[in-house]
């Protein structure tokens, strides 16, 4: 039964996933409202940070770099749209200790950028200490400079974001949780939420990220959240880190997991983090806390990468959470069991970077539209089960 609470789209979670599905299915004609517990931006949510990588760089996987490079293109144009420098198109190097090799993720990144029509600057020894001063002299031997790449202040997005829902006549409602879904006879028709309010529509797209297992079990059996440490720390000698000495870098990505960016134009801090297999985590039981082993990771890494680094302040932590799935691909789909439900989820900590294109990807799902990306991150019947993601598949970072 419908009550005043009534919409076309409601989309539960306002992050990345959630808020650019709203801003899209509005401009398709459809009202629309968007619930999240709150505040905007979520503190736990995995979009909240200060920065992601932008970057088109997918080993020897094209249709991720040609989604990619359609994102890079809106990235330049929601700078234009929004009316502040929210993307910084500084650059990102990725660089390796051992010459880079085929079937390795640098060297199919480099081949493929250049296949594709992209010039990126091929690094030697010699060149990446006279550009790159930060990075310990003879360490690194090999890699690329993508002048196309860069970072997105995630936080500031998000924020932005919900503020152009609102103006866009799309209901937000912080706030709200949701505590379930409202079925009749396997179809979904709204929400309840734990304040007791009801909110029903002709169809619900669940974008709640590392807590959307908890509103569709089924979907434990594709994803699972893990927790990988972030830092953010305070460097003595600011200039060594600031574009173009210092740019978005990936450091021998397969084989530590450590990548990070250049100083915060806001923050005055550099955010390192790894990207690893990860510490499985409960969204809502476990702490998100960053344990003395990862800090003594980073500081083993710092004395090998950056030595004046080695002994900055650390003025933060986190452990951001990913939504795993066991090939790494998003989980962008039409409920296969449960009518007027669409799933969008599994960013597998690489999501935010397609936040220009995703909102597209999501309502084409909703609508039943063809699109040829959907396949990719259809409904499928892999779980953690039957496989694993391979700790060596590069595809993330936050």
């Amino acid at each position: 039964m419908l009550t005043e609470n009534a919409y076309d789209l409601l989309v539960v979670g306002a992050g990345v996933f959630g808020l650019t599905t709203a801003l899209e299915m509005k401009r398709r004609g459809y009202r629309v409202a968007v619930i999240d517990p709150g505040p905007l931006p979520h503190p736990l949510a995995a979009s909240t940070d200060i920065s992601k990588i932008v970057r088109m760089e997918y080993g020897s996987d094209e249709a991720y770099m040609e989604l990619a490079e359609q994102a890079y293109q809106g990235w330049l144009q929601w700078n234009e749209m929004l009316g502040e420098t929210l993307f910084h198109d500084v650059g990102v190097t990725m660089l390796t200790r051992a010459p880079m090799s085929p079937g390795e993720f640098e060297y199919e990144s480099y081949h493929l950028l250049r296949k594709r029509g992209h010039t990126p600057e091929r690094l030697t020894e010699d060149t990446i200490t006279h550009r790159f001063p930060a990075w310990k002299a003879g360490a690194f031997v090999d890699g690329f400079f993508h002048a196309q790449g860069g970072y997105a202040e995630s936080g500031r997005v998000i924020a932005a974001l919900a503020r152009l829902t609102q103006t866009q006549g799309v209901d937000l409602y912080p706030g709200q949780k949701v505590e379930a879904l409202l079925k009749e006879n396997q179809h979904v028709q709204g929400v309840r939420t734990y304040t007791g309010s009801t909110f029903h529509a002709e169809h619900i797209v669940v974008a709640s990220g590392a807590w959307s297992s908890l509103l569709v079990p089924d979907l434990t059996h594709f994803v699972k959240a893990t927790g990988h440490p972030v830092f953010h720390l305070k460097p003595t000698d600011p200039n060594l880190f600031t574009p173009p000495n210092f740019v978005v870098f990936t450091a021998d990505i397969g084989r530590t997991g450590w990548y990070g960016f250049p100083l915060h134009p806001r923050e005055g801090v550099i955010k390192i983090g790894n990207h690893g297999v990860g510490q499985v985590l409960h969204p809502e039981q476990d702490e998100r806390v960053v344990i003395s082993s990862d800090i003594e990771q980073l500081r083993t890494f710092l004395a090998a990468t950056f030595p004046a680094l080695q002994d900055a302040p650390i003025v933060s932590t986190r452990r951001c959470l990913y939504v795993d799935t066991p090939d790494g691909d998003f989980w962008i789909d039409r409920h296969p069991q449960c009518a007027g439900l669409t799933v969008a989820t599994g960013d597998s900590g690489h999501g935010f970077k397609f936040a220009p294109v995703l909102g597209g990807l999501i309502a084409d799902a909703v609508e039943g539209k063809p699109n040829r990306w959907l396949p990719k991150f259809h409904w499928r019947n892999v779980s953690w089960h039957t496989g694993k993601k391979e700790a060596s598949r590069y595809k993330g970072e936050r």
